[in-house]
C-alpha cells in the first residue's frame, strides 16, 4: 500500500470515528430516526409499563430500557410507537 492510499484509509478511519460519535461528517446523510419518549407515549395512553409492553408485544424489561434510554426501540417496534405517539386511541386496535 502506498502513502497516499494509507492516508485515505486513515481518513476514513477518523470520519467513521466522528460519525460513530454523532458528529457531521461531509457528505454523510442522515435519516430522522427519533422516536419521541416511549415514557410520554405511554403515559398518554394512561397505561401501566406491564400493559403496555404486552400490548405491543415486547418483554417488560425492554420496554424499561427504552424508557430509561439505556436502549432504542428499532423497526417494527419504532413505527409502531410513532403511530401510538401521534394517536394513543390506537392501542384500542391491539387488544382485538
Amino acid at each position: 500500500m502506498d502513502k497516499q492510499h494509507f492516508q485515505q484509509l486513515v481518513k476514513g478511519v477518523r470520519e467513521m470515528k466522528r460519525h460513530a460519535a454523532g458528529k457531521t461528517v461531509r457528505g454523510v446523510k442522515t435519516a430522522d430516526l427519533s422516536v419521541p419518549s416511549v415514557r410520554s407515549i405511554r403515559e398518554a395512553a394512561q397505561i401501566s409499563q406491564s400493559q403496555f409492553a404486552k400490548l405491543i408485544g415486547v418483554n417488560l424489561r425492554t420496554l424499561q430500557n427504552w424508557e430509561q434510554e439505556r436502549t432504542k426501540p428499532t423497526g417494527p417496534a419504532r413505527a409502531l410507537l410513532k403511530i401510538v405517539a401521534s394517536d394513543p386511541k390506537a392501542l384500542a386496535a391491539l387488544h382485538e
